[in-house]
């Protein structure tokens, strides 16, 4: 790793695999760091506050929100979800390399607050297998299916806003390919 990593932003469509390229990145090379995200949403059985994510209510996220305590934030299904600014920056201060995994819009987020950061775009390999992921999963309804595809098209379309596009063609392939990334600076 270099002296002085930046941030690196991976994002990419729904169904394209990128907490399965992080973990196993991680699991390689647990140096590098994944923020732990703040939500309003209740913890599910055998998530721990601080571990999967920080779990706070409406006004507390209200408060970090209002503090500028968030680098991103967003509204999924009910819930709002945000990366807290300073465990990222005491990271990077430390010199650790920092991944987050976050969606398009937080993605664009952290742009405009943190121009230097690297966004690297997860692109499945094609159009058929990320309908193959999101189908195989077998865990939500066809109307919930539309909705991620629906969702998923316009996200593959703001490709071009990303530093870097890797190709999800295998696991192992794209997770040093973003460790190779975040190793040497330009």
């Amino acid at each position: 790793m270099t002296d002085r990593p930046r941030l690196t932003v991976l994002s990419g469509p729904s169904g394209v695999g990128k907490s399965t390229v992080v973990a196993h990145l991680r699991k390689a090379h647990p140096e590098v760091w994944l923020s732990v995200s703040a939500t309003t949403r209740r913890p599910r059985p055998g998530e721990r506050h601080g571990v999967q994510y920080y779990f706070v209510d409406d006004g507390e996220f209200d408060k970090l929100i209002a503090n500028g305590e968030l680098l991103e934030w967003a509204e999924f299904a009910g819930n709002r979800y945000g990366t807290p600014r300073r465990p990222v920056l005491q990271r990077l201060e430390a010199g650790d390399p920092v991944v987050l995994e976050i969606e398009l819009n937080g993605a664009r987020q952290v742009r405009a607050s943190m121009p230097d950061a690297r966004l690297v775009f997860l692109a499945p390999p094609s159009w058929e297998e990320l309908v193959r992921r999101l189908t195989g999963r077998g865990t939500e309804p066809p109307e919930v299916i539309e909705r991620r595809l629906a969702v998923a098209r316009k996200e593959l379309a703001a490709e071009a806003e990303f530093d870097v596009t890797l190709v999800n063609t295998s696991v192992e392939r794209v997770s040093a390919e973003l460790l190779a990334l975040m190793s040497h600076w330009p």
